[in-house]
């Protein structure tokens, strides 16, 4: 006769169950959330962050969402974008659908901080003489057009909402040397360095006012926590990964 094998003890009964029970808990937890969700009530942003919101890259997908999103709930909208065209439509869009102000202002992120598209070089006076500053000098001083053209578009604006949507995702997973080098550079440009500077024409506002919010999107990284071949994207997420929220 073949010997049975023994019962399962009690304690493995009790662990499943509770395995079990853990499970189903979890899932009731994430079902209850999402319900809470849907059914709250939508947060007045006007009240909470200001009248206007800045949106960087609206003309298109995720970006052109998020402003009708913001329309919809009421904030007027300062769109930033390079496509001059593809910008007065998205405006009059929103201004159709929604019935808000909005502000257009062509700007290509690319050129912040470069000497190009600024407004005309300054020159240095010595002893009655004008001389031409140096390149970087000249730079500094002469400032990028676009971002005056930023702020005077912001003077004076109730700015509560900062969305940092527009970025570039390529070129993406190549090595240094096939890789095109002015490509990467404008990358940089765009998504790190043109995020820093809006972030700064748009922050002095809110904590004047002591409220606001803002929100950097990433671009291209389908990698988490890095690639060998994504150095680049990897520390300008490092860098976006930020939403903050400034209230009384």
């Amino acid at each position: 006769m073949t010997e049975q094998a023994p019962p399962p003890s009690a304690w493995f009964f009790l662990l499943l169950a509770f395995v079990g029970g853990a499970y189903s808990a979890a899932l009731s937890f994430r079902l209850l959330s999402y319900l809470a969700l849907s059914m709250r009530r939508p947060r007045d942003l006007h009240r909470l962050y200001g009248a206007w919101a800045v949106v960087t890259g609206p003309t298109s997908g995720i970006g052109r969402s998020v402003a009708l999103e913001l329309a919809r709930r009421g904030l007027n909208l300062v769109l930033l974008d390079l496509d001059a065209a593809n910008l007065e439509e998205t405006s009059d869009m929103v201004m159709s659908r929604h019935g808000v102000e909005t502000k257009t202002v062509v700007f290509d992120l690319s050129l912040v901080g470069t000497a190009r598209g600024t407004v005309p070089p300054p020159r240095l006076a010595t002893h009655g003489h004008l001389h031409q500053l140096p390149p970087l000098l000249e730079s500094w001083l002469s400032g990028d057009e676009s971002m005056r053209r930023l702020r005077a578009a912001m003077e004076g604006l109730d700015v509560g909402v900062l969305v940092n949507n527009a970025g570039v995702a390529r070129p993406s997973m190549v090595y240094l040397h096939e890789a095109d080098v002015e490509a990467l550079v404008r990358m940089v440009r765009v998504n790190l360095w043109a995020l820093t500077e809006v972030t700064a024409a748009v922050l002095p506002g809110m904590l004047e006012r002591r409220r606001g919010a803002m929100s950097h999107r990433q671009h291209g990284l389908r990698v988490v926590g890095g690639h060998p071949l994504l150095p680049t994207e990897h520390r300008l997420r490092r860098h976006q990964k930020v939403r903050i929220a400034i209230s009384t």
